[in-house]
């Protein structure tokens, strides 16, 4: 693991997750970043989806707060933020990531799955990562043929779990949650 790529991956979630840009991150920032994901999609927080998702990110924000002492409805500086992260998703392994993250992972999968056949394809996985995070089509075709493990030209919840905890522990730098 490559610790100078995962603390730089660290404080490039903080300052994505920190809409506002006050240097702190709460539940209204997480709700920003729930509302541009659905955005990219087209789907508003009353939908199924939208809830499943919202949920997601209100309850990672609240995770990450409990984990540094911080009530639901106060705000983390990027040093209890990466103070969280440590305890919850490096210092659990991956039992601790898996909790922390999977159920925002599995709602945004489930978001990305547009044809509802429970996997998420090239064009899918695109949407996401050119709408809702900012790459290039060219950098989502290259991420998703790193993120496919066994090429068959679909994304399962694991492959997509698998991805975004190496890009986490500092093994992949592919951007899918910033």
């Amino acid at each position: 693991m490559s610790l100078a790529m995962r603390t730089e991956n660290e404080n490039k979630r903080f300052e994505k997750w920190d809409v506002n840009g006050d240097g702190r991150v709460d539940r209204t920032d997480y709700r920003e970043e729930g509302l541009r994901i659905l955005a990219a999609f087209g789907r508003d927080e009353d939908s199924p989806q939208g809830r499943a998702v919202m949920g997601a990110m209100m309850e990672l924000f609240a995770v990450q707060a409990a984990a540094v002492g911080v009530a639901p409805d106060g705000s983390l500086d990027r040093e209890q933020f990466l103070a969280a992260d440590q305890e919850l998703m490096f210092g659990r392994g991956d039992t601790g990531f898996d909790e922390v993250l999977r159920p925002t992972i599995a709602a945004i999968a489930d978001l990305c799955d547009t044809d509802r056949d429970g996997l998420v394809d090239k064009i899918e996985l695109r949407l996401w990562l050119t709408s809702a995070v900012g790459l290039t089509e060219e950098e989502s075709d290259r991420s998703f043929e790193l993120i496919d493990l066994d090429g068959d030209g679909r994304l399962t919840v694991e492959e997509l779990v698998t991805a975004v905890r190496e890009f986490h522990y500092g093994r992949l730098d592919i951007p899918l949650l910033g």
